[in-house]
Protein backbone atom coordinates (compact mmCIF):
# COMPACT_ATOMS: atom_id res chain seq x y z
CA UNK A 1 0.00 0.00 0.00
CA UNK A 2 1.38 2.98 -1.03
CA UNK A 3 2.14 5.89 1.36
CA UNK A 4 0.88 9.68 0.42
CA UNK A 5 4.38 10.34 0.46
CA UNK A 6 5.13 8.09 -2.58
CA UNK A 7 2.08 8.92 -4.60
CA UNK A 8 3.84 12.31 -4.63
CA UNK A 9 6.96 11.35 -6.26
CA UNK A 10 4.96 9.02 -8.51
CA UNK A 11 3.25 11.86 -9.45
CA UNK A 12 6.00 14.29 -9.71
CA UNK A 13 6.15 16.51 -13.21
CA UNK A 14 8.22 14.50 -15.72
CA UNK A 15 10.80 17.67 -16.37
CA UNK A 16 11.23 18.11 -12.78
CA UNK A 17 12.68 14.96 -12.67
CA UNK A 18 14.71 15.71 -15.36
CA UNK A 19 15.47 18.70 -13.40
CA UNK A 20 16.80 16.58 -10.69
CA UNK A 21 18.80 14.10 -12.66
CA UNK A 22 20.66 17.20 -14.47
CA UNK A 23 21.32 18.72 -10.80
CA UNK A 24 22.73 15.44 -9.58
CA UNK A 25 24.89 15.07 -12.86
CA UNK A 26 25.89 18.57 -12.11
CA UNK A 27 27.40 17.77 -8.81
CA UNK A 28 29.15 14.52 -9.69
CA UNK A 29 31.03 16.65 -12.36
CA UNK A 30 31.26 19.28 -10.23
CA UNK A 31 32.77 16.83 -7.76
CA UNK A 32 35.16 14.72 -10.48
CA UNK A 33 36.62 18.21 -11.70
CA UNK A 34 36.99 19.00 -8.13
CA UNK A 35 39.64 15.98 -7.84
CA UNK A 36 42.05 16.69 -11.14
CA UNK A 37 44.39 19.51 -10.78
CA UNK A 38 46.04 20.53 -14.34
CA UNK A 39 49.46 21.08 -14.01
CA UNK A 40 49.50 24.44 -16.07
CA UNK A 41 47.42 25.91 -13.89
CA UNK A 42 50.67 25.81 -11.38
CA UNK A 43 53.16 26.89 -14.11
CA UNK A 44 54.34 24.32 -15.79
CA UNK A 45 55.04 25.07 -19.57
CA UNK A 46 55.56 21.95 -22.21
CA UNK A 47 58.15 24.01 -24.25
CA UNK A 48 61.12 21.35 -23.86
CA UNK A 49 63.01 23.75 -22.16
CA UNK A 50 61.14 24.92 -18.93
CA UNK A 51 62.04 23.57 -15.81
CA UNK A 52 59.10 22.17 -14.57
CA UNK A 53 59.93 20.56 -10.86
CA UNK A 54 58.39 23.30 -9.08
CA UNK A 55 55.49 23.71 -10.84
CA UNK A 56 54.90 19.63 -10.26
CA UNK A 57 55.50 20.07 -6.38
CA UNK A 58 53.02 22.78 -6.23
CA UNK A 59 50.36 20.64 -8.11
CA UNK A 60 50.86 17.62 -6.03
CA UNK A 61 51.21 19.94 -2.52
CA UNK A 62 47.35 21.20 -3.81
CA UNK A 63 46.46 17.60 -4.58
CA UNK A 64 47.48 15.80 -1.52
CA UNK A 65 45.99 18.67 0.67
CA UNK A 66 42.73 18.04 -0.70
CA UNK A 67 43.22 14.36 0.19
CA UNK A 68 44.71 13.03 -2.95
CA UNK A 69 43.29 13.16 -7.09
CA UNK A 70 44.69 13.08 -10.31
CA UNK A 71 47.64 15.32 -11.88
CA UNK A 72 46.57 15.87 -15.19
CA UNK A 73 49.96 17.11 -17.75
CA UNK A 74 48.61 18.41 -21.35
CA UNK A 75 50.40 16.99 -24.29
CA UNK A 76 53.80 18.77 -24.78
CA UNK A 77 57.82 18.07 -23.65
CA UNK A 78 58.31 18.83 -20.04
CA UNK A 79 61.85 19.32 -18.30
CA UNK A 80 62.01 18.75 -14.60
CA UNK A 81 61.25 16.20 -12.17
CA UNK A 82 58.13 14.95 -10.39
CA UNK A 83 58.70 13.96 -6.88
CA UNK A 84 55.94 12.72 -4.87
CA UNK A 85 56.07 13.95 -0.97
CA UNK A 86 55.55 11.05 1.82
CA UNK A 87 52.54 10.70 3.72
CA UNK A 88 51.28 8.63 6.94
CA UNK A 89 48.04 8.51 5.22
CA UNK A 90 46.78 5.99 2.58
CA UNK A 91 45.78 8.50 -0.64
CA UNK A 92 45.87 7.76 -4.34
CA UNK A 93 47.84 9.77 -6.33
CA UNK A 94 47.18 9.62 -9.95
CA UNK A 95 49.63 11.59 -12.80
CA UNK A 96 47.95 11.05 -15.94
CA UNK A 97 49.45 12.66 -19.24
CA UNK A 98 46.80 13.58 -22.22
CA UNK A 99 47.27 10.93 -25.08
CA UNK A 100 49.36 7.38 -24.36
CA UNK A 101 52.52 6.91 -25.78
CA UNK A 102 53.73 5.35 -29.24
CA UNK A 103 56.16 2.90 -28.25
CA UNK A 104 59.51 3.03 -30.18
CA UNK A 105 61.47 0.06 -29.66
CA UNK A 106 62.99 -2.74 -32.03
CA UNK A 107 66.12 -5.10 -33.11
CA UNK A 108 67.43 -3.71 -36.28
CA UNK A 109 67.41 -0.03 -37.83
CA UNK A 110 67.72 3.37 -36.86
CA UNK A 111 64.96 5.49 -35.54
CA UNK A 112 63.65 9.00 -33.97
CA UNK A 113 61.71 9.03 -31.59
CA UNK A 114 58.25 10.57 -31.09
CA UNK A 115 57.58 13.89 -29.89
CA UNK A 116 54.25 13.91 -29.88
CA UNK A 117 51.89 13.00 -26.57
CA UNK A 118 52.66 13.97 -22.70
CA UNK A 119 56.72 13.61 -22.69
CA UNK A 120 58.60 13.80 -19.13
CA UNK A 121 62.04 14.98 -19.58
CA UNK A 122 65.49 14.86 -17.11
CA UNK A 123 68.55 15.57 -18.21
CA UNK A 124 70.28 15.77 -14.62
CA UNK A 125 72.75 13.70 -13.71
CA UNK A 126 72.61 13.10 -9.99
CA UNK A 127 69.49 12.72 -7.92
CA UNK A 128 65.98 10.91 -8.28
CA UNK A 129 64.57 9.64 -10.82
CA UNK A 130 62.16 11.30 -13.58
CA UNK A 131 59.38 10.39 -11.19
CA UNK A 132 59.26 9.15 -7.54
CA UNK A 133 57.83 8.59 -5.05
CA UNK A 134 59.67 10.17 -1.53
CA UNK A 135 59.66 8.61 1.84
CA UNK A 136 60.48 12.02 4.04
CA UNK A 137 59.17 13.12 6.43
CA UNK A 138 56.20 11.16 6.47
CA UNK A 139 56.06 7.62 6.72
CA UNK A 140 52.98 5.25 7.32
CA UNK A 141 55.27 2.05 7.87
CA UNK A 142 58.67 1.52 8.64
CA UNK A 143 60.52 3.60 5.47
CA UNK A 144 57.63 3.50 3.16
CA UNK A 145 54.81 6.08 2.24
CA UNK A 146 51.11 5.76 2.32
CA UNK A 147 50.89 6.57 -1.44
CA UNK A 148 49.23 4.67 -3.72
CA UNK A 149 50.93 6.00 -7.30
CA UNK A 150 48.71 6.00 -10.76
CA UNK A 151 50.45 6.75 -13.70
CA UNK A 152 49.46 6.77 -16.78
CA UNK A 153 49.62 7.95 -20.55
CA UNK A 154 53.13 9.08 -20.07
CA UNK A 155 56.93 9.35 -22.11
CA UNK A 156 59.60 9.37 -19.47
CA UNK A 157 63.02 9.86 -20.76
CA UNK A 158 66.33 10.66 -19.74
CA UNK A 159 69.84 10.48 -22.03
CA UNK A 160 71.66 7.90 -23.24
CA UNK A 161 73.62 6.07 -20.76
CA UNK A 162 71.86 7.61 -17.94
CA UNK A 163 72.68 8.68 -14.19
CA UNK A 164 69.32 8.69 -13.47
CA UNK A 165 66.63 6.51 -13.11
CA UNK A 166 62.88 6.79 -14.68
CA UNK A 167 60.68 5.68 -12.15
CA UNK A 168 61.20 4.93 -8.84
CA UNK A 169 58.29 3.80 -6.47
CA UNK A 170 60.46 1.71 -3.93
CA UNK A 171 59.40 3.93 -0.90
CA UNK A 172 55.06 3.39 -1.89
CA UNK A 173 52.75 1.28 -0.77
CA UNK A 174 51.34 0.58 -4.23
CA UNK A 175 51.63 1.42 -8.03
CA UNK A 176 49.98 0.91 -11.24
CA UNK A 177 51.57 1.77 -14.45
CA UNK A 178 49.68 1.56 -17.90
CA UNK A 179 50.38 3.06 -20.91
CA UNK A 180 53.97 3.99 -20.40
CA UNK A 181 57.24 4.21 -21.92
CA UNK A 182 60.67 4.63 -19.97
CA UNK A 183 63.37 5.24 -22.78
CA UNK A 184 66.86 7.12 -23.11
CA UNK A 185 65.63 9.34 -25.74
CA UNK A 186 67.27 6.90 -27.95
CA UNK A 187 66.51 3.93 -30.29
CA UNK A 188 67.08 1.16 -28.45
CA UNK A 189 69.39 -0.29 -30.91
CA UNK A 190 71.44 2.78 -30.63
CA UNK A 191 71.86 2.93 -27.20
CA UNK A 192 75.46 2.85 -25.78
CA UNK A 193 75.91 0.25 -22.81
CA UNK A 194 74.55 1.25 -19.26
CA UNK A 195 77.62 2.16 -17.13
CA UNK A 196 75.89 4.02 -13.84
CA UNK A 197 73.61 0.96 -12.78
CA UNK A 198 70.01 3.25 -12.90
CA UNK A 199 66.81 1.28 -13.13
CA UNK A 200 63.55 2.56 -15.58
CA UNK A 201 61.42 1.47 -13.58
CA UNK A 202 61.57 0.21 -9.81
CA UNK A 203 58.17 -0.72 -8.38
CA UNK A 204 57.56 -0.69 -4.37
CA UNK A 205 59.20 -3.10 -2.03
CA UNK A 206 57.15 -2.72 0.78
CA UNK A 207 56.04 -5.88 2.40
CA UNK A 208 52.82 -4.96 3.95
CA UNK A 209 50.04 -4.04 1.33
CA UNK A 210 52.05 -4.46 -1.54
CA UNK A 211 50.83 -4.47 -4.87
CA UNK A 212 52.07 -3.45 -8.30
CA UNK A 213 50.16 -3.58 -11.79
CA UNK A 214 52.00 -3.36 -14.87
CA UNK A 215 50.11 -2.75 -17.89
CA UNK A 216 51.12 -1.80 -21.47
CA UNK A 217 54.91 -0.59 -20.53
CA UNK A 218 57.94 -0.02 -22.21
CA UNK A 219 61.28 0.09 -20.75
CA UNK A 220 64.94 0.83 -23.12
CA UNK A 221 68.37 1.76 -22.81
CA UNK A 222 69.06 1.40 -19.09
CA UNK A 223 71.45 -1.02 -16.54
CA UNK A 224 68.14 -2.53 -15.35
CA UNK A 225 65.00 -1.92 -17.20
CA UNK A 226 62.35 -2.75 -14.28
CA UNK A 227 63.37 -3.97 -11.01
CA UNK A 228 61.15 -6.39 -9.59
CA UNK A 229 59.96 -6.16 -5.74
CA UNK A 230 56.87 -7.17 -4.14
CA UNK A 231 53.39 -8.64 -5.31
CA UNK A 232 54.07 -7.49 -9.07
CA UNK A 233 51.88 -8.30 -11.65
CA UNK A 234 52.44 -7.23 -15.21
CA UNK A 235 50.87 -7.97 -19.10
CA UNK A 236 51.97 -6.61 -22.52
CA UNK A 237 55.48 -5.38 -21.22
CA UNK A 238 58.56 -4.62 -23.60
CA UNK A 239 62.12 -4.55 -22.22
CA UNK A 240 64.80 -3.82 -25.05
CA UNK A 241 68.27 -3.09 -24.90
CA UNK A 242 68.80 -3.13 -21.24
CA UNK A 243 71.81 -5.10 -19.35
CA UNK A 244 69.43 -6.74 -17.66
CA UNK A 245 65.58 -6.57 -18.82
CA UNK A 246 63.94 -8.00 -15.26
CA UNK A 247 65.29 -8.08 -11.97
CA UNK A 248 64.04 -10.34 -8.96
CA UNK A 249 64.95 -8.93 -6.03
CA UNK A 250 64.25 -10.24 -2.18
CA UNK A 251 60.37 -10.41 -2.06
CA UNK A 252 58.41 -12.65 0.04
CA UNK A 253 54.92 -12.94 -2.00
CA UNK A 254 55.29 -14.46 -5.80
CA UNK A 255 55.41 -12.15 -8.67
CA UNK A 256 53.46 -12.67 -12.03
CA UNK A 257 53.67 -11.71 -15.71
CA UNK A 258 51.85 -13.01 -18.61
CA UNK A 259 53.33 -11.50 -22.03
CA UNK A 260 56.32 -10.54 -21.60
CA UNK A 261 58.84 -8.78 -24.76
CA UNK A 262 62.67 -9.01 -23.88
CA UNK A 263 64.66 -8.51 -26.97
CA UNK A 264 68.76 -7.56 -26.59
CA UNK A 265 68.94 -7.68 -23.62
CA UNK A 266 72.67 -8.86 -22.03
CA UNK A 267 70.58 -10.69 -19.57
CA UNK A 268 66.88 -11.49 -20.47
CA UNK A 269 66.20 -12.00 -16.59
CA UNK A 270 68.47 -11.64 -13.35
CA UNK A 271 67.75 -13.11 -9.91
CA UNK A 272 69.46 -11.16 -7.18
CA UNK A 273 67.49 -12.51 -4.66
CA UNK A 274 65.02 -15.06 -3.44
CA UNK A 275 61.89 -14.69 -5.54
CA UNK A 276 59.05 -16.95 -7.26
CA UNK A 277 57.70 -15.72 -10.11
CA UNK A 278 55.72 -17.32 -13.03
CA UNK A 279 56.23 -15.82 -16.85
CA UNK A 280 53.31 -17.32 -19.31
CA UNK A 281 54.81 -16.21 -22.15
CA UNK A 282 58.34 -15.00 -22.45
CA UNK A 283 58.80 -13.37 -26.26
CA UNK A 284 62.45 -13.16 -26.91
CA UNK A 285 64.42 -12.31 -29.66
CA UNK A 286 68.42 -12.20 -30.31
CA UNK A 287 70.72 -10.15 -32.47
CA UNK A 288 71.67 -12.08 -35.64
CA UNK A 289 74.93 -12.32 -37.69
CA UNK A 290 75.99 -8.70 -38.57
CA UNK A 291 72.43 -6.97 -36.54
CA UNK A 292 75.32 -5.87 -33.80
CA UNK A 293 78.59 -3.24 -34.25
CA UNK A 294 81.03 -2.01 -31.92
CA UNK A 295 78.86 0.79 -30.59
CA UNK A 296 75.96 -2.36 -29.60
CA UNK A 297 77.34 -5.30 -29.75
CA UNK A 298 77.05 -5.17 -25.59
CA UNK A 299 73.05 -6.05 -26.55
CA UNK A 300 74.45 -9.46 -27.94
CA UNK A 301 72.80 -12.44 -25.23
CA UNK A 302 74.79 -14.17 -22.60
CA UNK A 303 71.68 -15.60 -20.39
CA UNK A 304 68.10 -15.73 -21.02
CA UNK A 305 67.67 -16.40 -17.27
CA UNK A 306 70.88 -15.43 -15.14
CA UNK A 307 70.23 -16.81 -11.60
CA UNK A 308 74.05 -18.14 -10.72
CA UNK A 309 73.01 -18.53 -7.19
CA UNK A 310 69.78 -20.55 -7.55
CA UNK A 311 67.93 -17.90 -5.60
CA UNK A 312 64.97 -17.97 -8.15
CA UNK A 313 61.74 -20.63 -8.22
CA UNK A 314 59.57 -20.27 -11.37
CA UNK A 315 58.01 -21.32 -13.83
CA UNK A 316 58.93 -19.53 -17.69
CA UNK A 317 57.41 -20.48 -21.09
CA UNK A 318 59.40 -19.17 -24.07
CA UNK A 319 59.80 -18.39 -27.93
CA UNK A 320 62.80 -17.95 -29.03
CA UNK A 321 63.89 -16.08 -32.09
CA UNK A 322 67.19 -15.38 -33.97
CA UNK A 323 67.41 -12.30 -35.68
CA UNK A 324 67.49 -13.10 -39.61
CA UNK A 325 66.97 -16.69 -39.03
CA UNK A 326 63.39 -17.33 -37.12
CA UNK A 327 62.39 -19.11 -34.47
CA UNK A 328 65.21 -21.27 -33.02
CA UNK A 329 65.23 -23.76 -29.72
CA UNK A 330 67.84 -22.40 -27.58
CA UNK A 331 67.22 -21.05 -24.58
CA UNK A 332 70.34 -20.24 -22.08
CA UNK A 333 70.35 -20.33 -18.08
CA UNK A 334 72.99 -19.73 -15.38
CA UNK A 335 72.14 -21.29 -12.42
CA UNK A 336 68.06 -21.33 -11.98
CA UNK A 337 68.04 -24.78 -10.68
CA UNK A 338 64.26 -23.95 -9.44
CA UNK A 339 63.56 -22.13 -12.21
CA UNK A 340 61.12 -24.65 -14.62
CA UNK A 341 61.85 -23.79 -18.07
CA UNK A 342 59.67 -24.75 -21.03
CA UNK A 343 59.21 -24.28 -24.83
CA UNK A 344 55.96 -23.36 -26.48
CA UNK A 345 54.18 -26.06 -27.56
CA UNK A 346 56.72 -28.38 -25.80
CA UNK A 347 55.93 -31.61 -24.01
CA UNK A 348 55.85 -31.09 -20.05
Amino acid sequence: MHSPEMNKVEKRPLHITLMVICSLLLLLSARLEAVTFNAVDYGAVGDDSTDNTEAFSSCLKALIHAGGGRMFIPDGIYRGRIIIPGTKKWITVEIVGESPPTPVFGTIGSFSLSKSGTILKSLSTSGPAVISADNAPEKLYMVFSGVNVVIRNLDIRTYDNPAIGGIDLKYAAQCSIENVSINTDTYNVDATKPTHGTSGLITPSINNAAMTVLRNLVVTGYHTGITVNEHTDGDNIVVASNINGLVFLQAHHASRFARIGTYRNTHHVTVLGSHGFSIAQMNTEQPGEGQTNSKNDWQTLVSDINDPQNLGVGNVNYWVVLGGKGAVDQFVKIGGTSIRTRRIGAAD
